[in-house]
């Protein structure tokens, strides 16, 4: 498949065909991998996903370095 490389704003864009988007699933603001291999120009879909914070620590398991913490008294422009 071909397609055309057009001026977007100060840099070059290509369009991605819809029924391509479909087979891969891609959708508005997901990430892809972009690489360069010789002459070529790999566009894939990137392996990284957003994980919550409640997700990365559902399995943790290390030390709670949490202590406890104090503000003292309000000083200067901090006085309400």
């Amino acid at each position: 498949m071909e397609i055309k490389l057009q001026k977007w704003g100060n840099s070059l864009g290509i369009r991605l065909p819809s029924n391509i988007l479909k087979e891969m699933n891609l959708k508005i603001n997901d990430l892809i991998k972009l690489e360069k291999v010789e002459d070529k120009i790999i566009i894939s879909k990137s392996n990284n996903r957003k994980i919550s914070l409640r997700d990365r620590f559902e399995n943790y398991e290390g030390e709670n370095l949490a202590k406890e913490f104090s503000w003292d008294s309000p000083r200067g422009k901090e006085i309400w």
